[in-house]
């Protein structure tokens, strides 16, 4: 699970990163203020849309694994009963021949 962490977080820092970058290099361009700061507008539209879906597939993801999770709890939870009760049964087997 903390690869998928990793490469989540990756593509995060890589986005905002990516954001960062293009924010600079549009006020280092050389154009009017009002066409940068449209520019700027639309782009952070466009990053914040990007933000939502990241957030969005994080939110998945997290659900899948929990979901995931929960499975192999309840599997974990029944194997052990299922040993615990063949146990019991040897127990009584080898106390009953030991009588």
């Amino acid at each position: 699970m903390s690869d998928k962490d990793t490469g989540t977080g990756f593509a995060i820092g890589f986005i905002v990163g990516a954001a960062i970058g293009l924010a600079i290099g549009i006020l280092y361009a050389p154009q009017p203020g009002k066409e940068t700061r449209e520019l700027l507008k639309e782009k952070a539209e466009k990053a914040k849309e990007k933000a939502a879906e990241v957030a969005e597939k994080v939110k998945e993801t997290a659900a899948e694994a929990r979901e995931k999770a929960t499975e192999v709890a309840e599997k974990v939870k029944e194997t052990a009963a299922e040993a615990r009760k063949r146990a019991e049964a040897k127990f009584e087997e080898v106390k009953e021949k030991t009588k």
